[in-house]
C-alpha cells in the first residue's frame, strides 16, 4: 500500500453509520491519504474533521522531523477536505495546491486568508525531486473541482473519488464488486459522461496503481477489474443477466404477488433473481441491483390514489441517478380504483431509454389463482427480452 517514499497516513472510521448522511456502511469508511517524501514534500489531501488528530499523527511519524511544503486538496468535500484547517493550524507555512474551482469552493468551508496557494490547471506538473505531478481535471466527478493527480516516477494515479467504495480499509481490504458497485452508482452513478471522458484520459497514462481517497489500492488485475467494472457502469450497460422484483406492498399482498413472479421466473431458469422490499432494503442497495441487471419489474400498491411513496422514492432516486436503457415490467394492486401503473408510467416516462412491458399486471386485493395467467404472461415478456 506504501512505497518508501509514497507513505499511507489515512484513517479507518468505524463510528459512522451513515456515509454522505444516507448510505448505510456497516463496515465502516476509509479516508486514504498519502505522503510524497522527496526533496520536496507533498501530502495528499487530508481526512475528515472527526480524526482530524490521529491523522495528524499519523502525518507526524511519516515526517520524522520533516515539515510538508505542499497539500494536494483533490476534492473539496468535508470527508476529505474538513480537516484543511487543523494541517494549517499545525504547518501554516504549507502551499495548498488544487484548481480555480478549487478555491472558490474551499471558501465556503475555510477563512483561507494569506494562505499560500498554488493554483494549477490541466497538463500542470508539480516537481517535488525525483517524483513529479501531473494534475488532471475531472469535474462532476461527482464535484466541479475535482481533480486527479499522475505521479510520473512510481506511475500512480491519485484517483480522487473514482474507483473507491464503502468499507474501512482493516474490514475490507479488498476491492469488493458489491461495496464498489453501490458507492460508484449512488454517489458518481449519475454522471456518467464525465467518468467517461476521465477513462479516455486514464488511458493514455501508464498506471502501475490506483489511490483512491476511499477503498483499497488498486493494482495489476484488481485494477484491471475496476476499470472494467467502471467502463460498464459508466455507460449504463447491462452487468449481469438477471431480473430486480423491487416491491412496496401495503398489507403483504402486492408482496406474495412478487414473491410469486419471483417463483416463476426460477422455474423458467432465470440466472439471478434478486427480491427487494423498498420499506426494509438499503435503497442505495435497492439502486445498484437496478443498475446491476437489465431488467427490473416493479410491483406497488395503489395509496391516496396513487403510488406507495417507497416505490416513488424509488422511482425518484432512479431517475436522479440517471437510471437508463432498461428493461421494467409492472405490477399493479389496487382494492377498487388501481392506478400504481399509471404514477409508475408517469415517473418512468421522464427516464432514459426504459422499455415498458404491456400490458401491467392487476391485482384487486389478495392474489388469486385467476391472476396466474397474467403473471405468467409478464414472466415470458421479461425471459423474451
Amino acid at each position: 500500500m506504501a512505497s518508501e517514499q509514497i507513505r499511507y497516513i489515512g484513517v479507518n472510521d468505524h463510528e459512522i453509520d451513515l456515509f454522505e448522511g444516507q448510505y448505510d456502511v456497516p463496515s465502516g469508511m476509509s479516508y486514504n491519504s498519502w505522503v510524497i517524501l522527496d526533496g520536496k514534500v507533498c501530502v495528499m489531501d487530508t481526512v475528515d474533521r472527526s480524526f482530524a488528530q490521529p491523522y495528524l499523527k499519523n502525518l507526524e511519524a511519516a515526517l520524522a522531523g520533516r515539515r510538508p511544503d505542499y497539500l494536494v486538496v483533490s476534492h473539496v468535500e468535508p470527508d476529505h477536505a474538513s480537516s484543511v484547517q487543523a494541517f494549517l493550524d499545525a504547518y501554516p507555512e504549507v502551499t495548498l495546491v488544487g484548481n480555480a474551482k478549487t478555491f472558490q469552493l474551499l471558501e465556503n468551508y475555510f477563512v483561507l486568508g494569506e494562505t499560500r496557494r498554488l493554483v494549477v490547471k490541466e497538463g500542470d506538473t508539480l516537481p517535488l525531486g525525483e517524483h513529479t505531478l501531473r494534475f488532471t481535471l475531472a469535474p462532476m466527478v461527482h464535484w466541479p473541482e475535482v481533480m486527479m493527480s499522475y505521479e510520473e516516477r512510481e506511475k500512480i494515479l491519485f484517483s480522487a473519488d473514482a474507483f473507491g467504495q464503502f468499507g474501512a480499509l482493516d474490514d475490507m481490504p479488498d476491492w469488493d464488486d458489491d461495496e464498489a458497485r453501490r458507492y460508484y452508482l449512488n454517489i458518481v452513478g449519475k454522471y456518467g459522461p464525465q467518468v467517461q471522458a476521465v477513462l479516455k484520459k486514464a488511458a493514455a497514462l501508464d498506471i502501475a496503481a490506483i489511490h483512491p481517497l476511499h477503498g483499497p489500492v488498486l493494482q495489476a488485475d484488481a485494477m484491471a477489474h475496476a476499470l472494467a467494472k467502471y467502463q460498464i457502469w459508466s455507460t449504463y450497460a447491462v452487468e449481469d443477466e438477471g431480473v430486480l422484483i423491487a416491491y412496496a406492498s401495503l398489507h403483504g399482498n402486492t408482496a406474495a404477488a412478487a414473491e410469486k413472479l419471483a417463483d416463476l421466473l426460477d422455474e423458467a431458469g432465470c440466472p439471478d433473481v434478486v427480491l427487494a422490499d423498498l420499506a426494509r432494503v438499503d435503497m442505495a442497495e435497492a439502486l445498484a441491483c437496478a443498475f446491476r441487471f437489465g431488467k427490473v419489474v416493479l410491483c406497488a400498491s395503489t395509496y391516496n390514489a396513487g403510488l406507495m411513496p417507497f416505490m416513488e422514492d424509488f422511482l425518484h432516486h432512479l431517475k436522479a441517478k440517471n437510471w437508463q436503457k432498461r428493461t421494467v415490467g409492472l405490477v399493479e394492486n389496487g382494492s377498487w380504483a388501481p392506478m400504481a401503473a399509471k404514477t409508475m408510467r408517469e415517473l418512468l416516462a421522464g427516464m432514459k431509454e426504459i422499455t415498458v412491458l404491456e400490458p401491467a399486471v392487476t391485482i384487486k386485493g389478495a392474489p388469486k389463482t385467476t391472476d396466474l395467467p397474467a403473471l405468467q404472461a409478464l414472466r415470458d415478456a421479461v425471459m423474451a427480452e
